[in-house]
């Protein structure tokens, strides 16, 4: 017994010290996620802080952060035993999460305003969003009722738009959310990052499949790198998008003042090419090159405003920003979810928006190709139905995806777009997106349609 307790005496220590190591490396992460998303739901989304609590935040650790929300100021406060986070908005630029600087410091910069108004006078013309065929409309009505209102899909969902051949068939919200509310995309940023590669790449400011001229890669193998293979998951540096523990990506989002600077600073653990392995630091390696091609700031966000959201119709997003300045395509664009439908429609009108080209002739197959080593899941920066993941939506279907249930589905067949914004936790309650995809299908489909397909299904399982 003695001997028993010695040990106890000898472990116990350890395992506290080394309990308390992990949570003091663990806490910043906690209390910067809290701070960051809850002002931006609040400051970005307009939404109530109590319910982004209940809901959004109603996970794991974060659950118990303490939250302060300071409407004159515009920052949120987040606090979890010893450690403590603060995340400031700034209008057009949204939230960024403070490290090493004081929120008057970051007030300082102003976003130039005339940006926004030149981009909306612009759009004005590109309304380009009707009113789809009443019968379908009438048809999707329950299921987009099922689905927001019901949960009769599981999760959580926020927004609900359908289009059918370029036009609204289905629009649903929930309480408190709205058609002028804008919301999270999360990795479905990496897609709008895609686009505006292929608009450069459209005006010689890039080349895709040349090597990127990063100062920290001249001297060893990541010179080879490619934009291509940076938009495939095909870098092969190292990454860990683990987002469960003090993993790369969650120190990226949580910690770091250049989350691209971070990311490429990471060793090369395959040659490029040839390792396909999902990653959120790709992208903002990407945002940051882009941004380095351009003489200033201004007319970076110049560029990306009049050269791709003004043309689609977007007038106001937010496309946050790290610390240095770059905005974060891997994770934080604020759009609406009939934004979200004119992209998806873009895309599915072969990168045209009402006949105008916006993306490069053969964009979007190069964007739908699959990564050579992506077992057909992965194209460029859009996931792929080709494995058949979802087995009740045609196997040509590609789509941004988001975490925790964001998601624009664009079937060209059948040329449907589905935009799903929302909150699903995983594992818990995971949306059916299969389920979802097989009723809309079921509607928007003509007779003729529906009888080829089940022709076809009696060839196949006879």
């Amino acid at each position: 017994m003695k001997r028993f307790l010695r040990h106890v005496a000898i472990v116990l220590p350890l395992a506290i010290l080394g309990g308390c190591i992990y949570l003091n490396r663990l806490m910043p992460i906690i209390t910067g996620y809290a701070a960051k998303n809850l002002a931006s739901a609040v400051f970005v989304s307009g939404r109530n802080a109590k319910d982004v609590e209940s809901l959004d935040l109603n996970f794991s650790f974060i659950r118990y952060a303490s939250n302060t929300v300071d409407f004159e100021n515009k920052t949120v406060t987040s606090r979890f035993l010893w450690s403590k986070s603060t995340a400031v908005y700034r209008h057009g630029y949204g939230v960024t999460l403070l490290r090493g600087a004081s929120a008057d410091q970051l007030k300082e910069q102003r976003f130039p305003q005339d940006i926004l108004c030149e981009a909306e006078q612009d759009s004005t013309s590109h309304a380009w969003l009707s009113i789809g065929e009443t019968a379908i409309r009438e048809r999707l009505a329950p299921i987009a009722k099922a689905f927001v209102r019901e949960r009769a899909y599981h999760g959580h969902p926020f927004a609900f738009v359908v289009l059918h051949k370029g036009r609204v068939v289905a629009e649903c919200y929930d309480d408190g959310i709205g058609p002028d509310t804008k919301l999270l995309s999360w990795s479905m940023a990496k897609s709008f990052t895609n686009a505006l590669v292929g608009i450069m790449a459209k005006d010689s400011i890039l080349d895709i499949h040349a090597p990127m001229d990063i100062p920290e890669w001249q001297s060893d193998e990541r010179k080879t790198i490619t934009l291509h293979d940076l938009m495939q998951m095909q870098s092969g540096l190292e990454w860990n998008e683990n987002y469960g523990a003090r993993s790369d990506v969650n120190i990226m989002l949580h910690l770091e003042r250049d989350m691209g600077l971070y990311a490429l600073s990471k060793p090369l653990e395959h040659t490029p090419g040839t390792h396909w392995q999902y990653s959120s630091g790709s992208t903002n390696i990407v945002m940051r090159h882009l941004r380095s091609r351009f003489p200033s700031d201004e007319a970076f966000l110049r560029y990306m405003h009049t050269r791709l959201f003004a043309p689609l119709g977007i007038r106001r997003p937010v496309f946050e920003q790290d610390m240095s300045g770059t905005p974060l395509g891997s994770s934080y664009l604020y759009a609406t979810a009939m934004d979200f439908a004119r992209f998806g429609q873009m895309y599915l009108e072969d990168g045209s928006v009402a006949g105008k080209r916006i993306l490069p002739e053969g964009w979007v197959d190069y964007t739908r190709t699959p990564a050579a080593n992506s077992e057909g899941r992965y194209g460029a920066y859009f996931w792929l139905n080709r494995s058949g993941k979802f087995p009740d939506a045609p196997r040509d279907m590609y789509y941004p995806d988001g975490h925790d249930g964001q998601d624009i589905f664009i079937l060209p067949t059948q040329q449907v777009v589905v935009v799903i914004l929302g909150y699903s936790p995983k594992p818990d309650n995971p949306i059916d997106f299969n389920a979802l995809l097989r009723d809309i299908l079921s509607q928007t489909s003509s007779r003729r349609e529906q009888n080829e397909k089940h022709n076809q299904s009696l060839i196949t399982n006879p």
